[in-house]
């Protein structure tokens, strides 16, 4: 445990001074500042459901760009193997790079609270949706770490895990449209598989533990197949 807590600092505090947090962060909430005020003017109402797409749209680009050097700048500089050297579990080390990652992103995320207490300041929003559709991001957000660390665990070319993440990502998403054009069973596997089919419900303030255990599978799978990963040559 305190390798682990080790490693974390060092993966976290390496991140936040690298400028791709800064150029990400900055990016995202300036997007972001963006589609809430005109939402918010155009259609002058309560809601941030339009904002919660935005922003999941958002961490499909964003997330390859954060998680593309994890592993492959490692791989790519030769010093993965001392990394893999050191008494730390190959587990303990994903964790540590999926923990930095997912801080940056939470960062990202923290600062659009700012659009909620806008809405509170002048009317009364649902906060159902909202709390659910934080939730929903923040669980879309992690899997989609998981599996951009995993990607980025197979190649010592960052900018090929990051189109990797990327497509995979995009795949996903558009699970559901792609399963209307498949034959039985394979449309109900695209749409089971689909990310906006489980992040939907989240912000639109519905909760259903299906889709909670969609994220948390994929976030699993994702590490273990990112540890798996990291024993090949």
């Amino acid at each position: 445990m305190g390798s682990f807590r080790v490693l974390l600092a060092k993966e976290t505090k390496a991140l936040f001074i690298s400028p791709i947090a800064a150029v990400v962060i900055t990016v995202f909430i300036l997007l972001m500042g963006y589609t809430f005020t005109s939402w918010l003017f155009v259609s002058q109402s309560a809601s941030l459901v339009r904002v919660m797409y935005q922003a999941a749209v958002l961490l499909l680009v964003f997330v390859p760009v954060i998680t593309m050097r994890a592993f492959a700048e490692e791989r790519r500089h030769g010093t993965l193997e001392l990394l893999l050297s050191t008494p730390a579990a190959e587990f303990a080390i994903v964790a540590a790079k999926f923990g930095a990652c997912m801080a940056v992103i939470l960062t990202m995320l923290s600062l659009t609270l700012v659009y909620p207490a806008v809405l509170q300041y002048f009317s009364e929003p649902d906060w159902g949706p909202v709390y659910s559709g934080y939730l929903g991001l923040s669980l879309l957000a992690a899997a989609l770490v998981a599996l951009g660390l995993w990607l980025s665990a197979l190649t010592s070319n960052q900018i090929v895990a990051a189109i990797g993440s990327m497509g995979l990502f995009l795949l996903l998403w558009v699970g559901d449209s792609l399963g209307n054009l498949l034959p039985d069973p394979f449309d109900v596997l695209a749409v089971n598989a689909s990310l906006i089919a489980h992040f939907t419900p989240f912000s639109v303030g519905a909760l259903y533990l299906s889709d909670f255990g969609y994220f948390v599978t994929v976030i699993l799978l994702g590490l273990f197949a990112c540890v798996r990963a990291l024993a090949r040559p």
